[in-house]
């Protein structure tokens, strides 16, 4: 038997020469504030935590989906007032490393931003709080009325037992508001209000347009023109469009794409060579016109009515376009609009005349965004489970990942899972403004949330056959075309050009192969369809195959217009005018 009190004495000594243990560290963690120089009023965004290893930007310039990003965390802030911190810890998601515990410790450029959110009451019910884009297209380091901290360099070790203090970081700059570019002779800018979308969104909602008037505009009062629609991410501007001969004392840069140097030089000619040829005695007399149309999702609309962005597709058709038509006096008549593009462009280029077949007489689409659900990227989201790696016969992932972008040699740039974890970072529900998240937010249905249903789960990459059913439904055009080619192949037939290179970066090329093997064997009338390719070519090749593509790409305003001329000359009705803006 144990006597009490020896077991009592006993333990008392065990504790006396036992070494006393240090307090256990703290896990590495921030707390950014608002200064309170900013008001008292609540903001609701994103809080970004952004580290660096290099001192050539802000790290807020330095966070993109390849091997050369660093480091970005992300959290929700609700209700965020100044004084009240939000805490950054191991639990927030990180990219490209998940975790602030996986930060090895060194010397590091330390920043914080809030990605602020505005809350939306929808037409059809839902609340929603998103990131409405304040004229910079929907770029969160960009974007005016943002708030964020100065760099500043700091020593962080997550193991560090003397790291009992969370790391306090105070947001104290203010992004400032976007200068609008001004008119002149020959590009002019356009803002209008949108009915539709205003009642959609429930605030006042605008649809602008960059219009690039041919030669002769003012001294031609009598002259209508045809109408040219290019499709593409938000300009500000005519930027491919310069009176000026290139700057002689521009400092040269590098593109990393093209392995060029002094490629901005490049762009300057090739905008200084447009304009001369816009005002040389041969060229056609068109209208170009640029569609703004960003919004709380992304830099553009894809120009289609969709579930989550409302009917842009319809304001763009029944309210933008017949207001610069008549401004600007054009044809306004189908015979007489094309449309073209790249990437995005080149999706919304194909999908208007479509969705238009009667409005447009010709589409040029370039490098397309996915045309075929079946080779979404890398992804066949009808067939496939999972949307990051393969699956076994025995229902394993297979361990190799599923890229998201490639090189023009064929090596994996980024992985698809990396792509969307960055994405989740910057934005949960859709709200990065990324490419990946825009797709779900036009193609798919309207979640119970009100945000955009996930075609798959951001984490685990499993797919969900349900949202792809309504992207097959709504937004597949090569399904679109099979299923409706009875009634749509003689309306569109003759009108769809697609161009894409074999080495595009994101895969863009497999779809476009399924498009052709429909159009080539379409039932009923023949498609009277182009499609081309150029072997090797990477992405935004747009059916130039006597330049290389770095120098092609900057001449999509040239490049169709001599098809689009004879186009017209075939097709024109009896009595139409083709002769106003013929002028020399």
């Amino acid at each position: 038997m144990h006597h009490p009190v020896l077991t009592l004495f006993a333990s008392a000594y065990l504790m006396l020469i036992q070494p006393t243990q240090p307090a256990a560290a703290q896990p590495l963690r921030f707390e950014v504030a608002i200064s309170d120089r900013f008001g008292d009023k609540p903001l609701d965004g994103r809080i970004l935590l952004l580290l660096s290893t290099s001192e050539d930007a802000e790290p807020r310039f330095q966070i993109g989906e390849g091997v050369d990003s660093q480091q970005v965390f992300g959290v929700d802030a609700d209700s965020l007032r100044p004084g009240t911190p939000v805490t950054i810890d191991h639990s927030a998601l990180g990219f490209p490393l998940e975790s602030l515990s996986a930060i090895p410790p060194g010397d590091y450029f330390v920043q914080a931003l809030l990605h602020r959110y505005e809350t939306f009451r929808r037409a059809d019910g839902h609340t929603v709080k998103l990131p409405m884009d304040r004229g910079e297209g929907q770029h969160w380091n960009l974007a005016p009325g943002n708030l964020y901290s100065t760099p500043s360099k700091l020593r962080i070790d997550p193991h560090d037992p003397a790291s009992t203090d969370p790391i306090r970081i105070t947001l104290d700059q203010e992004i400032p508001p976007i200068q609008s570019p001004k008119d002149t002779k020959y590009i002019r800018h356009v803002r209008i209000q949108s009915k539709l979308l205003t009642d959609f969104w429930g605030r006042p909602m605008h649809l602008g347009a960059v219009v690039l008037l041919p030669k002769g505009f003012d001294e031609h009062p009598e002259a209508r023109y045809p109408l040219l629609l290019n499709h593409g991410h938000f300009e500000a501007t005519f930027d491919e469009f310069r009176e000026e001969p290139p700057e002689e004392n521009l400092k040269p840069d590098y593109s990393e794409r093209f392995r060029m140097a002094g490629y901005n030089r490049i762009q300057q000619e090739l905008a200084h060579q447009l304009y001369k040829d816009w005002i040389s005695l041969d060229f056609p007399r068109f209208i170009v016109v640029k569609v703004q149309h960003a919004n709380p999702y992304y830099d553009d609309s894809y120009a289609v009515n969709s579930a989550n962005l409302g009917p842009y597709g319809d304001a763009i058709m029944t309210e933008l376009l017949p207001a610069v038509e008549e401004q600007f006096r054009a044809i306004g008549q189908g015979w007489a609009r094309f449309t073209y593009g790249g990437s995005t462009g080149g999706w919304e280029a194909l999908a208007v005349q479509m969705f238009h077949p009667g409005e447009f007489n010709g589409c040029f689409a370039a490098c397309p965004d996915p045309i075929d659900f079946r080779a979404y990227g890398a992804v066949n989201i009808y067939d496939d489970k999972n949307a990051y790696y393969p699956q076994g016969p025995w229902g394993q992932l297979v361990g190799l990942p599923r890229p998201a972008t490639r090189d023009g040699q064929g090596v994996m740039t980024a992985s698809l899972e990396g792509v969307n974890r960055l994405e989740n970072v910057l934005g949960t529900r859709s709200r990065s403004g990324g490419q990946w998240d825009i797709w779900e937010a036009v193609f798919g249905p309207v979640g119970p949330d009100g945000y955009p249903a996930r075609i798959w789960d951001k984490r685990t990459g499993e797919i969900d056959p349900a949202v792809a059913a309504h992207w097959r439904d709504h937004f597949d055009l090569r399904h679109i075309l099979e299923r409706d080619w009875k009634t749509l192949g003689p309306k569109v037939q003759g009108k769809i050009h697609i161009y894409c290179g074999t080495m595009d970066n994101y895969f863009l090329n497999n779809a476009v192969v399924l498009m052709e093997d429909f159009l080539r064997n379409a039932q009923g009338p023949p498609s009277g369809a182009v499609v081309d390719y150029e072997c090797g070519s990477e992405h935004c090749w747009n059916g130039d195959h006597t330049r290389p593509n770095a120098i092609s790409r900057l001449r999509y305003h040239q490049m169709y217009v001599d098809q689009i001329l004879k186009r017209i000359e075939a097709t024109a009705p009896a009595g139409a005018d083709v002769t106003s803006w013929r002028y020399k």
